[in-house]
């Protein structure tokens, strides 16, 4: 079987408090873009990995998609496979493509396995993989807080808007955003601003707590924030701890990525 796992952004981000576990709450909104990476799960003779397009860093045995079946066969009966991963979503980019392979596998094993797993089951189980691996297991827009697994449904829709995606050639590890973050309680709690301001209001609304740190020490970030407002966006920003940003626009524009960075362009579902 084979599916495309899709990436995310993120329409606003308040880091809101410490925890205990060394994690923070937080309050985000989760919304699925159609620049995805490619995975196949078959039945095999023996447990194989293999991966194409973009170099996947670290050790085989900590990718995200083996630890998503080695966590499901630990309470089900499950035949070895071949896991064929096409790499297209740039990674350090906030765009959640580890999170989406890893849930993604989750689904196609159930369906090879007829595992019968309801969504929510799904949901449990990828929690366990990452803060915000549940949120692909449901392909529509979704507010996410405590660490990000607690998912929670909008009623929001871009549908037929135009979205320009932007991964500059930076780096920006999660440990180096949070360092910078001050957690605060939001003054407007993201639902009450998606839900009840229009998509032209957002901008003086919506923020990214991570952008104060990371756009000071990557400015180049902060400036293709800035041109997309410049070529007519609608509402743009970084999505997740960067380093990728986009742009939201009323209606299709002729797009140019910058040299040294990659990107994706099309219409919002």
């Amino acid at each position: 079987m084979v599916s495309f796992p899709p990436c995310k952004i993120n329409l606003g981000l308040h880091i809101i408090r410490k925890r205990q576990d060394g994690y923070h709450d937080l309050e985000t909104c989760f919304y699925p873009i159609a620049w995805t990476d490619i995975l196949e799960v078959i039945p095999a003779d023996t447990l194989t990995f293999t991966s194409s397009g973009l170099a996947v860093p670290g050790k085989e045995e900590d990718n995200l998609c083996l630890k998503a079946y080695h966590l499901l066969r630990q309470d089900f009966n499950l035949g070895p496979v071949k896991i064929y991963l096409h790499k297209i979503i740039p990674m350090g980019a906030g765009l959640g493509g580890g999170s989406s392979d890893a849930a993604h596998t989750v689904r196609l094993l159930n369906n090879v396995f007829q595992l019968n797993l309801s969504p929510e089951k799904m949901m449990e189980y990828t929690a366990r993989l990452g803060s915000d691996c549940s949120f692909f297991i449901q392909d529509k827009p979704m507010l996410g807080t405590g660490r990000g697994e607690v998912l929670h449904p909008l009623s929001l829709s871009l549908k037929g808007k135009f979205l320009v995606l932007i991964k500059p050639n930076v780096h920006v590890s999660t440990a180096e955003a949070y360092a910078g973050i001050t957690p605060r309680e939001p003054e407007v709690h993201l639902q009450d601003i998606l839900e009840k301001k229009t998509l032209a209001e957002w901008r003086y609304f919506i923020h990214n707590d991570f952008e104060t740190s990371v756009f000071q020490k990557y400015p180049l970030i902060a400036d293709l924030k800035k041109s997309l407002y410049n070529q007519g966006a609608v509402y743009a920003s970084m999505s997740g701890s960067g380093a990728s940003v986009f742009g939201i626009f009323e209606k299709e524009i002729p797009v140019t990525i910058p040299d040294g960075c990659m990107g994706w362009s099309g219409l919002l579902r």
